[in-house]
Formats: structure tokens, sequence, C-alpha cells
């Protein structure tokens, strides 16, 4: 998050991921990249791989943030995804074009979000990254700039910080960088960073 007025010495940001893939650890690296204090959230859903919150973890260390938090919070009990429920099974091919997939958990990124926007006001800042993909696109509805866009508009009407904004320096911003961008794009983008790519994970299917 960039900071408010009481911290404008400083640039901090929090990156929220469900796991670091390659996305989110681009996005994190880049705010790193871009002079920002990166602060880092990663949520432990009930997803199937405990190798998400691990690789997140070190990926962290490695890029050095100023802390990265792990909120535990148990989407297992609503089910409703093959990422939180076992009972339906993780698909081996591409569905259907623009066919939300069984690997959608519901509403999973938009409480994530609204996580990293706690995390932001609390910590006094105003911008948040968010490793968002919509060009090699899956389904996913969370991940269109439109939802960004959206999320960012109720960011500035349902919090404090957002309300009591003197002008639209002070305002909630959510950073999606890569929303544009081709997976290839993406690695070369974070290749020019240092980026170590060997650690990231995919949270469908993530490496044992």
């Amino acid at each position: 998050m960039r900071s408010s007025s009481s911290l404008a010495q400083n640039k901090l940001t929090v990156s929220a991921q469900a796991c670091l893939s390659i996305d989110s650890t681009t996005v994190l690296a880049l705010a790193k990249d871009s002079d920002y204090t990166p602060y880092a959230l990663s949520v432990g859903y009930g997803q199937r791989h405990s190798s998400e919150l691990a690789a997140a973890k070190h990926i962290a260390k490695q890029i050095g943030v100023a802390r990265h938090e792990v909120v535990n919070l148990d989407l297992t009990r609503f089910g409703g995804s093959a990422l939180t429920d076992t009972k339906i099974a993780v698909p081996t091919s591409p569905g259907k074009d623009h066919e939300i997939p069984v690997t959608y958990v519901p509403a999973r990124n938009t409480i994530l979000l609204s996580l990293a926007l706690g995390w932001t006001e609390s910590l006094g800042g105003l911008d948040i990254f968010y490793g968002a993909n919509s060009v090699d696109y899956s389904g996913y509805p969370d991940c269109r700039p439109e939802c960004v866009a959206s999320f960012e508009h109720m960011a500035n009407l349902a919090t404090k910080a957002g309300v009591e904004a003197i002008n639209n320096k002070n305002r909630f911003r959510v950073h999606a960088p890569i929303v544009s961008l081709t997976k290839a794009q993406i690695i070369q983008l974070g290749s020019t960073m240092g980026v170590d790519y060997s650690q990231t994970v995919h949270a469908i299917k993530p490496k044992i």
C-alpha cells in the first residue's frame, strides 16, 4: 500500500495472494522493484496442497518483504470447489472456453482482497497489489479488469480511510499490473527483476 499522509515518507503495499504462483510472485517482486515496502498476505483456505503456503513463505523471504502474514480461513466448510472439496475431482484437461471451471473457489479472491484491504488500512497505507491475469483466461470472474476496478471503488466507499480521503491521491488503489500480460510476458518481466520461479507453485496442481 502507498502510505497515507501520516506515513508520507514511506511507500507501503500489501500484496495479496492465495499462493505464490508465477503471477503473484511477479507482482510481489514488481511492488518491491517499484520502491514500495511490500507486505505479503497469504491465505490458508483449506486448499488441498500445503506446499502452496510453504512456498509462499520461502518466496516472501527471498524477495525481502517487510512482513508476511498467513491467515487461516477454512473455506472447506463451504465447499463448492475442486480445490476445497475432495469429492469434486480436479479436471485433467481444460474446460470449454469462458466456462467457469470447478476449480473456482466461491468468492475466494474477493475474500482475500477484503483481508488485504483491512490490513492495508490498519497499516495506514492505500495500495494493494493483486496478481490477477485475464489474458490466459481460465474462466475465473475475479481476475477481470472490471472486477479489480469494482473492488477499488468499493474499498473507497466501505472504509474510514476511503471516506475521509481529502483527494484522489489519498484514496485506495488496487494495482493489477499483469492483468493484460500473457504468461510469456509475465515471466519475461519477472526475469528482468531476477525472479527465481523454481519455487513457485500452481494452485491447481502444485509441485509436490
